[in-house]
């Protein structure tokens, strides 16, 4: 593949870079194993680096707690036009969606990249709706697949007969969000069909039992995927009528509880860990050479302990950053900040989402369209796309691979400015001045830019799966 000269690709880069971080602008599954992975050029991560660095210490030392403020005060709209039964009506359209998906997984084709359940499950939700879900705002309860059937079984029912213990707190979510994390990364075959229809199939069984017995609490403290997008959905731009700079209900909204703030750090943590999981560097720590690796089977122990590892290393070092930031400051109550300040990490694990699937959405979207063409692999022609077949062909050309890298790194820094003025933004409403809000920032900022960096630098390595 012809690729421009580095020191031209740098140039080209660090005033994207620049443009993006000067202007403000707002800014984690895999079906193709062993996919085209398209490595980000050094030159181009260390320049966003920079970028980051600059960007963060002219935003901390430079603007004003009433340019921060203003940043997140939304503009009210003209509010639209809610109606209860028509949102009933997508619920029950999703959950019809959801039952046909379970059953193509089972009596669909074996191939993931033609079977709709593993393409929808793995490019539609947890790419692209995860992704519109951060940038938009809530979609996910327009299509809770959940809502209409628990509505009815509740008036048959009536009230949760059983009370969730309030000291569980979001613990159920928790650990179901790392059970997914685990089936996710080290599971031998996540996108077999017929595997991945039982194991959906039980997970709605089991949260609409739950969601009977408990009612509303087990949908906000125990049902992980709830619980994940609507943190996502924390960080959209609308909401009730409002639009506003990404994360302004984040700076605007309650201290979250213990659990929820670790449920978010959480997102993080394991989203950076599936990037890391397929790296060379990740490889050479196992023990295998990725030229002769014999597949997730034999490394399952050893990713689930990864996966523990990472979380626990980021828990500490936020945990860490945020006590040496009220130590600066002059003191203040730590679990309140950790709390409070939990959520500015979201704006880092949506961009880091975002540019970690790209390559993967741009090849498996194409594959959800073949897909609905001809659900069952029976010669159907239902979109009238007739013979289709799947092009790669975006990665052999310079401009859009450029276009490509520049995307995910651009995501990635965005991602970070945004972190640190929302980070800001919390800090100046708990502490309420200036001066020592912008001192408790400082080593929470200096991670954010380690972290970022660690971002940057796993699209940069070379990875075996």
């Amino acid at each position: 593949m012809s690729i421009p000269h580095p020191r031209v690709v740098f140039k080209r880069a660090a005033v994207a870079m620049a443009l993006a971080v000067c202007a403000g602008a707002p800014a984690r599954a895999h079906v193709s194993e062993g996919g085209l992975v398209l490595l980000l050029p050094t030159d181009i991560y260390i320049a966003a680096g920079v970028a980051v660095v600059a960007a963060t210490v002219a935003l901390l030392a430079l603007l004003p707690a009433r340019a921060v403020a203003a940043l997140f005060r939304p503009r009210r709209l003209r509010p639209g036009r809610g109606s209860r039964a028509r949102r009933m009506v997508t619920n029950w359209a999703a959950f019809a969606v959801l039952a046909a998906l379970v059953w193509s997984g089972l009596a669909g084709p074996r191939d993931p990249l033609a079977n709709l359940l593993p393409l929808v499950v793995w490019t539609v939700w947890w790419i692209m709706l995860v992704a519109l879900q951060g940038l938009a705002g809530d979609l996910w309860s327009r299509i809770d697949p959940w809502r209409g059937p628990v509505a009815v079984a509740r008036r048959l029912s009536g009230p949760p007969p059983l009370r969730l213990p309030a000291r569980l707190g979001h613990a159920p979510a928790i650990a179901i969000l790392l059970c997914f994390v685990g089936f996710l990364l080290a599971d031998p075959a996540p996108t077999d069909p017929a595997r991945l229809a039982v194991i959906v199939a039980l997970y709605w069984l089991s949260s609409f039992a739950a969601l009977v017995l408990f009612g509303a609490r087990w949908r906000y403290r125990g049902e992980a995927v709830g619980v994940l997008m609507r943190s996502y959905g924390r960080l959209g731009v609308m909401r009730h009528g409002r639009v506003g700079l990404t994360g302004w209900q984040l700076a605007a909204g309650r201290v979250p509880p213990a659990g929820l703030a670790l449920f978010m750090l959480l997102m993080l943590g394991s989203g950076s860990f599936d990037g890391l999981n397929e790296t060379f560097w990740w490889f050479a720590r196992m023990g295998w050479n990725p030229l002769e690796f014999p597949g997730r089977s034999a490394v399952i122990g050893q990713t689930l302990a990864g996966l523990a590892v990472a979380n626990l290393v980021l828990v500490a070092g936020f945990a860490l950053a945020v006590r040496a930031g009220l130590w600066l400051a002059g003191g203040g109550r730590f679990r309140r900040a950790f709390r409070a300040l939990a959520p500015s990490v979201l704006p880092i694990a949506l961009g880091y989402h975002l540019a970690h699937y790209l390559t993967s959405f741009l090849v498996d979207g194409q594959y959800v369209l073949v897909a609905l063409n001809d659900p069952l692999a029976t010669g159907a022609d239902l979109l009238g796309m007739g013979e289709t077949y799947v092009t790669t062909g975006f990665f052999n050309t310079p401009a859009s691979v450029r276009m490509i890298w520049l995307s995910q790194a651009g995501a990635v820094v965005l991602g970070h400015v945004l972190a640190v003025l929302l980070a800001h933004a919390i800090a100046l409403r708990e502490l309420r001045d200036p001066r020592r809000a912008a001192l408790s920032q400082a080593p929470l900022a200096a991670m954010m830019v380690l972290y970022t960096l660690f971002s940057l630098w796993l699209l940069a390595s070379p990875r075996g799966i």
